[in-house]
This record gives structure tokens, sequence and C-alpha cells, in this order.
């Protein structure tokens, strides 16, 4: 029907929205990009509104103790989250682990009453914490729609195995609600440098090194590609897996070290268009679900494979082109189809940009190991990941070298 459109629509412009820049620093930080449900959605299945919280998968150690695990969920290719827990006994969260901010965050007992993503999602409460500490500083981060607002408190986190570390967090006490309503995940835990965080506090990840709870500085992730499968992905703090990619590993510098940014070569588009050809910035970003680009950049592309603008930097492509296409998410809901490109304009202001973001879509192909503890820097690696895709999805995908981003030092 024309309101199940219209609706489906709304959705899909909600949920779909730009990267924006955080309060107090001049680095923009980070929500995910959220694809629309597979079906038109009412307020009691959203997290936490109507029962209480399913146990988490907070993960393992290793056989070695040296690397610890955390599980993903992949919610259709465009929300990849993991299970944390805050307090004692541990209070259970879903969150995005986002390399492009430092922050962690939840929803607070404590919101304000008109928020309504708080409201849908679950809430962190201190007084059932025995290891709760006030801080009460008060924090703020800029989101596309709005501003996130609340205060820092400290108590412990439970990560992949990892008990007793002390860290402090966010508790939000108003989110954005268009950004925040529907997403399947209560929070973001920030996986960037010490510079992106708001507040000044330090990251979980050193918190994690300095207490001793973790040997050095380095996790990696591995993102599942297919969103039908029971394994969505894995967090690995510490190391990475070799059960997931295809050695050997080849490393390259950090360029700046607040962003996971690198340098990048170029960016071919079949054979007759290259984009980016004397080089540019791009940061590896997990908390975004596109791959973006400058907007004349991305208009150019899009000229190539047909792309027709959307809203917001966005485009959509006829899902006919897809087995020719690169990148790219499709949306079915019965008799209504949409596909929509892979690649957003997005054009970051100075000092951050103006640069690309790789990220989901990108990230997909690789496992991506983040090394913070190298003698010569910060430096990254991106390996080829195993694909275990179904015949079908894998002959529907086509030609995925169509649009192929070179980074500098890396294997094709």
């Amino acid at each position: 029907s024309f309101l199940r459109k219209a609706l489906l629509l709304l959705e899909l412009l909600n949920t779909l929205l730009p990267v924006s820049l955080a309060v107090g620093i001049s680095f923009p930080h980070r929500t995910p990009l959220r694809r629309v449900y597979t079906g038109l959605r009412a307020l009691n299945p959203l997290r936490g509104w109507d029962k209480p919280a399913e146990p988490p998968r907070l993960g393992a150690p290793s056989p070695g103790d040296k690397d610890f695990f955390v599980p993903l969920s992949n919610y259709m290719n465009v929300q990849y989250y993991g299970e944390i827990g805050l307090g004692t006994p541990p209070q259970n969260f879903s969150v995005v682990f986002d390399t492009g901010s430092s922050n962690l965050w939840v929803p607070s007992v404590r919101c304000h009453f008109f928020s309504l993503p708080c409201w849908v999602h679950h809430r962190f409460n201190s007084k059932a914490s025995s290891s709760f500490r006030p801080n009460g500083t008060k924090f703020a981060i800029q989101y596309g729609t709005g501003r996130l607002d609340g205060i820092l408190s400290e108590d412990k986190l439970t990560i992949g195995g990892i008990t007793g570390a002390s860290v402090i967090f966010g508790e939000a006490l108003w989110e954005p609600s268009l950004v925040f309503t529907f997403a399947h995940f209560d929070g973001v835990l920030g996986l960037g440098f010490p510079v992106l965080a708001v507040g000044g506090v330090r990251p979980p990840l050193d918190r994690l090194v300095d207490q001793g709870l973790l040997d050095k500085p380095v996790f990696s992730f591995y993102l599942n590609r297919d969103p039908e499968a029971a394994d969505g992905g894995e967090l690995v703090l510490g190391g990475s897996d070799p059960a997931h990619y295809i050695p050997p590993l080849t490393f390259v510098s950090v360029t700046i070290p607040a962003y996971w940014q690198i340098h990048m070569e170029r960016v071919e588009v079949g054979t007759g268009l290259t984009l980016c050809a004397r080089g540019c910035a791009a940061i590896l970003d997990t908390g975004t679900s596109l791959i973006t680009g400058p907007t004349e950049e991305i208009r150019a592309l899009q000229a190539a494979t047909g792309g027709v603008p959307l809203l917001m930097g966005e485009y959509l492509i006829q899902c006919s082109k897809i087995p020719t296409l690169p990148h790219h998410n499709d949306i079915a809901r019965g008799g209504v189809r949409l596909c929509l490109s892979g690649f957003q304009a997005l054009d970051m202001p100075p000092p951050a940009g103006p640069l690309w973001i790789l990220g989901d879509v990108f990230l997909r192909s690789y496992v991506a190991v983040f090394d913070r503890g190298a003698p010569s820097g910060p430096r990254r690696c991106l390996l080829r990941s195993y694909v275990r895709l179904r015949p079908w999805r894998q002959e529907k995908r086509g030609a995925s070298g169509l649009a192929r981003a070179r980074a500098r030092g890396a294997g094709q």
C-alpha cells in the first residue's frame, strides 16, 4: 500500500544518517548508519520495552588466555554489535564497537522522560551495582540529528571474558530520537585513539591495558558477509583469529593517530574512471555502514554506475544492475524492493577532512587488525577473509571489483 511504502521510505531516511562532529574536539564522532527492519516494526518488539534483558554472549578467553573473543551479531549487513556488561553484577548491553570514536556510553535509568530511544533499550541502573562510583561530569556528543547528553560514571566492565576492568563511561540522559530509536544496539564502545575521547577520559581499550587485563593494545574485526548466518562476526581483543583470514600479515602505518587513518592510493571504477587519483586520506571505521567520499567524486562514481540521488548523499540503483555493480545493499519488503548504493557522498570539513570513510561495506571483505602497540607507531593490517557465502548469494554479488579502493602497501 501507499502508506506502507511511505513508512518504509521514512524509516530508511531516518536510520541512514551521516557522520557528524563531536562536541569539544576538532574531529568528528560517528554513529552507525542503520538499515530498515525486514518487516514494519511495532514498539513492543524493541529491546527492553516489555521484557527483561536476555543473557548476553559476553565471550570467553582463548585457550592461551591472551586473546579475548567477543561474538558479534549481524543485522542486515549494516549493524554489527556485541555484548558487554557494566557493574556488579553485570548489567547487559549490546554495543557497536566503533573505531571512529573513543567513548563508551549506554542509556541511563535517569534519562529524560521524552528521550524515546532510552525507553526502548536497556538502561544502566547505578543503584543496582555494588561497584559503582559516581563522577557526575557532564558530556555531550553532537550527531547529525541532534545532541546526545549525559553524565560520566565509573564502574566495572565485562567484555570478551575480561572481568573487573574499571572504566569511565557515559550514562546517556538524552539521545537523538531519529538516530537511536530503531537501533538494535543500546550504546557505543569506542576503539579510537585517546585524542578523540570526549571529556578527556581514558578509552576502554587503554584502561584494559593500563590495569594489566590486556597484554597489548591490539584488536581485530571479522565481519561476516552473510546476514543469515548464525555467526555475525567476531571482535578479538589482544590479537586476531587466523581461522578467519588468509595470511600473511602485512601492516600499513597509520598516518594520523586520531582516527585509524591511512593513505589510499586511488579508487578505480571499472576501467574508465579513477578517483582519488593523486592519493588521499581514508579512515577505517567500523561505526559507519557505507563507504563515504567527497561529494564530487561520489557523484562521478554514481554517474558511472547509474546511481540516482536520494537524500543526505545516498543513492539508489536499479536492482537489475546488481550483478555488475560493486558494494551495494538491497532492501526487500514484500512487493517493495529498493537497492541502495554502498557509496555515500559526505564532505568532511578541515582539519579532519577531506577524506574517505571505509565502513562495513568495505571491511566485510577483510579481517582488519588494529595495532597501537608497535614500536614504529600505530598500524593496521587488512587480510582477505575466508568467504562462506551461500552459492546464490555469491552469484548475486557479481563483480565486486568494479570499484576498488587500494591502500598503500596493502595486498590486492
